[in-house]
């Protein structure tokens, strides 16, 4: 993988690039969908090509290890061929599920052993296997294995948690360097910068995960209930310490509002189920603003879902078409909602890049949020 560094914005750290993987290039800044279990919810691989026009999608290495399993995606070929996918594909280690199942899970200098919350049997990630699952699974940008720690935290606990989640990087890089990919293309190794809230630790581990010079750096540990301005706090501490010339990760963000403050910043790559999941419960993003869905307003408003948003595909669905589809409870209802969040998030990536280019994103930035925080 390379990343090229093309635009910068005059105005702040934006910028804009473009990522060279095996499966195609990447223009950033990048949304990437989250397909957890080998798919987006509710949404067609041809809808995710040519429709939300994704270059690249998330898997996640927890529940695809679980089910169907590493044996059933090594037999078809890896994780591209078993989708019929002939982009990118990114998977995150599972840490963040791992740690989310605090009752259900050990964790040891050696790794972590717990429960699956489909049966309940017994598993150990460490830092080491979860390069081998990933090798397996093959996609062409993949991550460390590290501890997320939960919001509020205390300092000592954070600590302790990114000295932990150093010694795996170290273990973790090993094994990457160790082994190859199993399916003919290349594959890239992101760590993870942690340490909660706690801007000494932030600096710590973004020193740290600069040290370890891999292809690509990315930030864990954020939107995990923390406010906003201390989120960004985080990431602007970040990106001052991590290298301009590798690209940028910000995992599990976030709102239209997050991704543009956070681009703001630097930051190139994001990923978050917030489009989906929130569709699929009737509210909606859109240039004008935000809009739920099933509010008794939207019932005979015959006017597309976003009326100046003439690139998107639901452009023929009115507002009372779809709030009848989400009340009732009509699958067809939550695939509209998905596809045309989706399709906003990337539509934000297009031209928050087109602005970097241009050299005005700062301007549009403040205009953007201004009109996409409204709840109308």
């Amino acid at each position: 993988m390379r990343f090229t560094l093309q635009h910068s914005d005059p105005a702040s750290n934006a910028r804009a690039g473009i990522l060279h993987t095996d499966h195609g290039m990447i223009s950033t800044p990048v949304f990437i969908p989250v397909g957890t279990t080998a798919t987006v919810k509710g949404i067609h691989q041809r809808e995710l090509r040519h429709e939300i026009k994704a270059a690249i999608i998330l898997g996640n290495t927890y529940h695809l290890f679980l089910r169907p399993g590493i044996d059933v995606i090594r037999k078809a070929g890896g994780i591209h061929r078993f989708i019929q996918w002939d982009g990118a594909v990114l998977t995150d280690s599972g840490g963040y599920q791992v740690f989310s199942l605090a009752e259900q899970r050990k964790l040891t200098s050696e790794g972590a052993i717990f429960r699956s919350h489909i049966d309940g049997t017994e598993h150990n990630f460490t830092p080491e296997n979860v390069v081998d699952i990933q090798r397996t699974l093959g996609a062409d940008i993949i991550m460390a294995f590290d501890e997320c720690t939960p919001y509020p935290c205390e300092y000592d606990y954070a600590r302790k948690s990114m000295i932990l989640t150093h010694e795996w990087l170290d273990r973790g890089k090993q094994r990457f360097l160790d082994t190859g990919p199993e399916y003919g293309y290349s594959q890239s190794w992101f760590p993870i910068v942690q340490g909660s809230t706690f801007p000494d630790l932030r600096k710590e581990s973004a020193m740290r995960i600069t040290e370890a010079d891999m292809e690509g750096n990315a930030i864990g540990g954020l939107s995990v209930g923390e406010p906003a301005d201390m989120m960004y706090e985080m990431i602007d501490i970040v990106t001052g310490i991590l290298p301009p010339d590798r690209p940028r990760y910000l995992m599990g963000v976030g709102t239209p509002v997050n991704l543009l403050e956070s681009i703001s910043m630097g930051i190139d790559m994001f990923d978050c189920v917030m489009p989906t999941r929130n569709g699929r419960n009737g509210q909606l993003f859109t240039r004008e603003g935000i809009i739920n869905i099933k509010n008794e307003k939207w019932k005979d408003d015959f006017t597309p879902v976003d009326p100046s948003g003439d690139c998107f595909a639901d452009q023929q669905y009115s507002r009372a078409y779809l709030r009848h589809l989400i009340i009732s409870g009509e699958i067809l209802g939550a695939q509209i909602a998905s596809l045309h969040n989706l399709r906003f998030y990337l539509w934000l990536m297009e031209e928050a890049r087109r602005q970097i280019q241009t050299g005005t994103f700062h301007n549009w930035k403040n205009e953007m949020i201004s009109r996409i925080s409204i709840r109308l």
